[in-house]
């Protein structure tokens, strides 16, 4: 009996092992700390999506150390969160074999925002202001492009911004950027009041963001695998905005020990009072979609502000193969 017993167990464990091994074993890496702008990746993971698609997927978290897009040309993860199509673009100048696959957010999270009662009402009156706080990168493309297409902007208005509010706080007559899910809830704690908040996609910059991106060699060896984590990823964002994300909150709070549950609330708040994930497209579509005529828009306005080359072929650094079919609309509450 003992042996028959101890037959029936090691069975099991074969099994279990071919099971497991049966799946297709994926890495992705985020670009920041795990939040709830990750949120969709997160519920494939809590609620079995990614398993039931094939696939076993370990989310390789990002942060201020870590360098993940390089570990994704080192293919030591398959799939990376490339922030806008500005990183894309500056992919195909260089030569860097790299697609994206889906664009989870059809609007950029990235906000200006001003002190309340300062006369600052819509995007254009933020020129008046003295001072923007900002960091390089987006001083180098998003500021470029508010001179380029708005009166009054100025560099003499830039001063470093350290991702840190309290200069902000300090001074009234100033500005700062942020992603519109993230530095306000800070400043509504530190500061005590609501900010006016300017979302730069509603004036214009009009980027895709929080694509997947992987190899162009990696694409064409295993177009299955991209498809079904696509897809997949998909679904985890239906079901962690319309559906119980507890799970994932839960883990999103294991990877970064100082997210809160006050700032996952707010994030889905944001994400949803503002359109980032599902808009424009992405109603017809679904979430994910990208088009030709989406990336080459924002292309041209990023040549006329002299932020990236004309002549670019972007046609290169993405494809629309895997998007755009309404998967997981029916989830949508």
């Amino acid at each position: 009996m003992r042996f028959l017993a101890g037959f029936c167990a090691g069975l099991a464990l074969l099994g279990a092992s071919t099971a497991a091994s049966a799946l297709d074993q994926v890495r992705f890496g985020t670009n920041w700390l795990a939040e709830a702008e990750h949120g969709g990746f997160y519920q494939a993971v809590a609620d079995g999506t990614y398993e039931k698609y094939g696939l076993a997927v370990e989310i390789v978290q990002g942060g201020p150390q870590a360098a993940n897009q390089a570990l994704l040309m080192a293919d030591k993860i398959q799939f990376y969160m490339q922030g806008n199509l500005i990183g894309s673009f500056s992919a195909v100048e260089q030569g860097v074999p790299v697609v994206e696959v889906a664009a989870i957010f059809q609007k950029d999270p990235q906000v200006i925002i001003a002190h309340p009662d300062q006369g600052i009402e819509t995007f254009e009156d933020l020129a008046k202001l003295p001072t923007i706080f900002l960091g390089k990168d987006l001083f180098a493309t998003g500021f470029q492009w508010m001179k380029a297409n708005f009166d009054g902007f100025r560099d003499e208005q830039y001063k470093p911004y350290a991702f840190n509010p309290a200069p902000f706080l300090a001074d009234k007559q100033s500005a700062q950027q942020g992603y519109i899910t993230s530095e306000p809830f800070a400043i509504e704690q530190q500061g005590g009041f609501k900010p006016k908040l300017f979302l730069m996609a509603d004036a214009g910059f009009d980027t895709y963001s929080t694509m997947i991106e992987t190899k162009a060699d990696y694409l064409a060896a295993n177009p299955d695998i991209v498809k079904r984590f696509v897809e997949a990823s998909i679904i985890g964002w239906y079901n962690y905005l319309y559906g119980d994300n507890a799970e994932a909150n839960g883990l999103i709070k294991q990877a970064n020990p100082e997210m809160t549950d006050e700032q996952i609330e707010f994030t889905i708040a944001k994400m949803k009072e503002y359109g980032l994930i599902e808009s424009g497209i992405a109603l017809e579509k679904g979430i994910g979609c990208m088009t030709d005529e989406g990336v080459k828009g924002f292309y041209d306005k990023m040549v006329a502000a002299g932020v990236v080359k004309a002549d670019l072929d972007i046609s290169k650094v993405y494809t629309t193969e895997f998007v755009c079919n309404g998967l997981g609309m029916d989830l949508r509450k």
